[in-house]
Parts: structure tokens; C-alpha cells; sequence
């Protein structure tokens, strides 16, 4: 004798499985970790504060 199965349920596990899947692989692509963003923000800080050393003042 065969169990009975929810289809909503299934469908819905299985959408959650490909969203899980597809949110896993642009965390891989995008994501970066909290130490890379912090290196990346003051690289940033560090060439603005440069160019505004360069800038004239007369103008």
C-alpha cells in the first residue's frame, strides 16, 4: 500500500530547495565577507583622502 503525500507540501519543499540553490550560488557570486567589504571601505577612505590633498584650493 502506498503513503499519502501533501502535494502543496512537496511543491512547496521543493521550490524552497531551488531557492535555497539559487540564493547559495549568488552568495557564492556576489557575497563577500565582512572583513573584504571593511578592506574594500578604507581603500576607499584612503583615495578620497588623497585626491582632496590634490585638489587646488584657489579654485
Amino acid at each position: 500500500m502506498t503513503q499519502i503525500i501533501n502535494l502543496n507540501k512537496t511543491k512547496k519543499d521543493r521550490e524552497r530547495t531551488a531557492k535555497k540553490a539559487d540564493a547559495d550560488m549568488n552568495a557564492r557570486k556576489f557575497g563577500r565577507t565582512k572583513a573584504e567589504r571593511l578592506a574594500e571601505a578604507a581603500r576607499q577612505g584612503f583615495a578620497k583622502q588623497q585626491l582632496d590633498q590634490l585638489k587646488f584650493e584657489d579654485e
